[in-house]
């Protein structure tokens, strides 16, 4: 699985306008969190206090507001917020009793009620990033002919934005490139702080949540377009309810299946990737054995496998990591090291941002490890992944090496994450037979070509495109408009 996602909230929005968002949200919903508040009966699906979303709380800045103090996307359509009421413990995922508790999350929805061809429900990647304040950034990357046949709708999940889980200590480890991993402590004081309820913040109580919005919206089926980790949640709810998804979009695919949990796949495309870059700009160096070479002088293969998956979200921004990949192996690491830095104070955000908390509660509780699943023993799994890369050889881990492989920062976290219920999912099902466009960007290394094309292959009406020259996420706007003119054409298409 692809566990870079932790990249997808620095998207096409400058940090400090994100943290200004998130601020600003805070204060929108009035303090209504993602938080449990007693015992309930099963909720009635309905949206409440529907209302004219503040420009701010969808991450428009102030001066794109309209006269009437309204953001409008392309084709000049307006946005309204509200709360949608879930259940904390959806019944039937999980043996009974039921464990009461509501949990409240914002909605945005475009105004466009009768819009011809439905709802397009847009998934944000993380899992820990919040989905209602990308709103803005989101919709300005549609064509207006996508937004005049759709109504776009985004939802801030459980555990993100005003209500997000909140671990220091975790989200300080994981956001540190210097840090080797995360402590144990860490990882267990996060447990501990969410306790018995950290059960209840998996992509599949995203999947009953996003079904509890379909019936809320009045509709009979959903258009789904995912980017990185939303294509997961898209591909579970597709799979849980395939009679009530009309067209998928996937960008930036993380298989259904927890294909690839430990990303090896990304550790030989990593060396092609940087040759592709090298033979555009005629370098003359070799930059795989430069990345090698490092690496076997300074053993911080993880560090530097996060970092240069980093540089490929979005726009990717490689060309200067050649020159400093070759200047280390020769000893000289000052530019280097600075990319390291950029990168780590480009991640760091706070829990309202991309929340570690939830990104470890969901996918170690949601994907096959080496060592089985989140029910197994703590003490058995570090040895099962230890036995696992072993087996693999030298030429499929180049240029990173085992350690790199064993230390990966979320298999790390995972192996020390408290022994959790899981709950069970069909994980070798395909998707239903609807139209599905598969995207990838050639150099993307958060969710490499092999991600998505293994997809496809799990896909009966499967589209795959491949991007040239782009990275993390092909509709983003530093990608160029390839990606976005693929999905105008399948979206509006017959």
């Amino acid at each position: 699985m692809d566990f870079g996602l932790r990249h997808e909230i620095r998207s096409a929005l400058d940090r400090r306008a994100v943290v200004a968002v998130a601020v600003l949200m805070g204060v929108f919903v009035g303090g209504c969190g993602i938080q449990p508040r007693g015992p309930v009966s099963e909720p009635t699906p309905a949206l409440a206090g529907v209302h004219p979303c503040d420009p701010a709380a969808l991450g428009a800045p102030a001066p794109s507001a309209g006269p009437d103090g309204l953001f409008r996307g392309p084709g000049g359509v307006t946005f309204s917020c509200a709360m949608l009421t879930v259940p904390l413990d959806h019944a039937g995922l999980r043996a009974p009793p039921q464990q009461p508790g509501q949990l409240s999350l914002p909605v945005a929805m475009a105004d466009s009620v009768t819009a011809p061809r439905g709802v397009l429900v847009w998934l944000v990647g993380g899992p820990g990033a919040p989905g209602v304040g990308l709103t803005a950034v989101i919709a300005r990357q549609f064509d207006p002919e996508v937004l005049r046949n759709y109504r776009l709708v985004l939802f801030s999940a459980r555990g993100t934005g005003p209500g997000a889980l909140r671990c220091p200590q975790l989200q300080q480890a994981l956001d540190d490139l210097a840090a080797p991993g995360p402590p144990p402590s860490a990882v267990h004081a996060c447990a501990q702080s969410l306790g018995a309820h950290r059960r209840f913040y998996t992509t599949a109580d995203t999947v009953a949540d996003l079904e509890i919005l379909r019936q809320a919206l009045g509709v009979a089926t959903l258009t789904l377009a995912g980017t990185s980790y939303g294509t997961f949640v898209a591909e579970r709810y597709a799979i849980t309810h395939p009679d009530r998804v009309s067209r998928l979009v996937l960008d930036s695919v993380v298989p259904h299946d927890s294909f690839d949990p430990l990303e090896i796949t990304a550790f030989n495309r990593t060396g092609q990737v940087l040759q592709m870059v090298c033979t555009q700009i005629r370098c003359p160096t070799d930059p795989a054995h430069d990345l090698a070479q490092v690496i076997s002088v300074r053993h911080n293969g993880p560090q530097l496998f996060d970092v240069l998956s980093g540089l490929t979200h979005g726009a990717p921004r490689l060309t200067g990591a050649l020159d400093a990949l070759h200047n280390a192996a020769q000893g000289n690491y000052a530019a280097l090291d600075a990319i390291i830095a950029a990168e780590t104070q480009r991640r760091a955000a706070s829990a309202e941002i991309f929340s570690q908390g939830l990104f470890a509660t969901t996918v170690c509780e949601d994907f096959r490890w080496p060592w089985g699943t989140a029910e197994t023993p703590v003490p058995d799994r570090a040895d099962a992944t230890t036995t696992a890369v072993a087996a693999l050889s030298d030429a499929v881990l180049f240029p990173y090496d085992r350690a790199t492989a064993v230390g990966n920062k979320v298999a790390v976290t995972c192996e020390q994450w408290p022994p959790t219920p899981v709950v069970p999912f069909a994980s070798d099902a395909p998707l239903p037979p609807v139209p599905t466009l598969l995207l990838a960007g050639d150099h993307d290394l958060i969710t490499p070509l092999a991600w998505t094309q293994h997809e496809a292959s799990l896909a009966p009406h499967a589209r795959l495109v491949v991007i040239p020259g782009s990275g993390h996420i092909t509709q983003n706007i530093g990608n160029g408009p390839a990606g976005r003119t693929t999905v105008t054409a399948f979206l509006t298409g017959p």
